[in-house]
């Protein structure tokens, strides 16, 4: 456990609603606030396997000398009303806001309660990269795979409180920004901090892990978001497998039960369901030599959680014939670049997909 220097900092306020936004916050308070009175807010979604490993996730925080509040946000119709309410006063109380999801309309709607001098964005995957060149051009918050359609009804009744959030994110008078990330910016808002996060706790928290001799695979919910084809996307995690004699794979948590069953049937791999972010099972280990990877998060994060070990990280790019023709004109250009600066960075090697026969 890390030692605490007790809570001598300001009253900060952290909102998380996925395993690795909390993940994330665990890494900001090791490296930035060791002696705050971090209390954590997890906005709970009602997706099984994401409320899982947030609460292995939260007992981490605990441990940590956190204090962890559990929200039921997603209840039922009136539980974000009572769940907003209910936090009202702590967000008028807080000197600290951290967040990990920017585009999330639960936190751009507390965000406009809030008057917080300091505002902290930790990652939320490769979504922050798209975040930060949206918030430098001065455009409206839209996840990348969104991008390039027409705004719903719903939209347009959230702009204003979007716009709002948006205004709040933008460093002024009495107000800081600060960007805690993992991933490469290729633009830096004005007036916003920016902090690296090495994955410093992860590393002092976990392992070194038992390495093996086989190869892993890291599983994306790029099939369940509509961007790629299902059909093409079985057909590359099978070549990859074949070539690299992968033996696990390792699902995201937002990947769906029967994708998954077709995986196990169709490759023989084993499907692993993580209880924590991949970055915490990968470090405790055991884990392949090499770890093969699409296009995500883990191929900027896994470089940082194993540094020091011999574990190899290479990443396959998305082709652009399995795009679904209802894919985001953004969706190629997007990956393509998370692929390419993970291979600047990291050094990462690329593979290909073998055809199956």
């Amino acid at each position: 456990m890390s030692p605490r220097a007790g809570n001598t900092g300001p009253r900060t306020l952290a909102f998380v609603e996925s395993p690795v936004q909390l993940l994330n916050v665990l890494e900001w308070a090791h490296a930035h606030a060791p002696g705050a009175e971090l209390t954590l807010v997890v906005l709970s979604p009602t997706d099984p396997m994401t409320r899982g490993q947030l609460r292995r996730m939260a007992e981490l925080a605990r441990e940590e000398a956190h204090e962890v509040r559990w929200e039921e946000a997603r209840g039922g119709p009136g539980a974000p009303f009572q769940t907003i309410g209910g936090l009202a006063g702590m967000l008028r109380r807080a000197d600290r806001v951290v967040l990990g999801d920017p585009f999330s309309r639960y936190v751009q709607l507390l965000l406009t309660i809030t008057r917080a001098p300091d505002l902290v964005v930790v990652d939320d995957g490769t979504a922050t990269m798209e975040f930060v060149a949206q918030l430098a051009r001065g455009e409206r918050l839209v996840r990348w795979h969104r991008k390039g359609g027409r705004p719903s009804p719903r939209d347009l009744a959230f702009a204003p409180i979007s716009a709002a959030a948006r205004k709040r994110l933008t460093p002024g008078e009495g107000r800081g920004v600060e960007i805690f990330s993992s991933m490469p910016m290729t633009e830096t808002p004005a007036g916003v901090t920016v902090s690296v996060n090495a994955f410093a706790w992860t590393r002092a928290r976990f392992g070194p892990p038992r390495i093996t001799k086989g190869a892993d695979m890291v599983g994306t919910s790029l099939v369940e978001t509509g961007v790629v084809d299902a059909d093409r996307y079985l057909e590359a995690v099978t070549g990859l497998a074949k070539t690299h004699g992968a033996t696990r794979y390792f699902a995201h948590r937002r990947e769906a039960t029967d994708k998954l069953h077709r995986l196990a049937v169709e490759t023989g791999l084993e499907i692993v369901r993580p209880d924590l972010p991949l970055e915490l099972i990968a470090r405790r280990g055991p884990i392949g030599r090499t770890i093969l990877s699409f296009p995500s998060t883990v191929v900027h994060t896994l470089p940082l959680a194993l540094a020091g070990t011999e574990v190899r990280v290479s990443v396959c790019d998305i082709d652009p014939d399995w795009l679904t023709e209802t894919a985001s004109p953004r969706a190629q250009g997007f990956l393509s670049g998370v692929t390419g600066s993970a291979k600047d960075v990291h050094r990462l090697s690329a593979v290909s997909v073998a055809p199956v026969v």
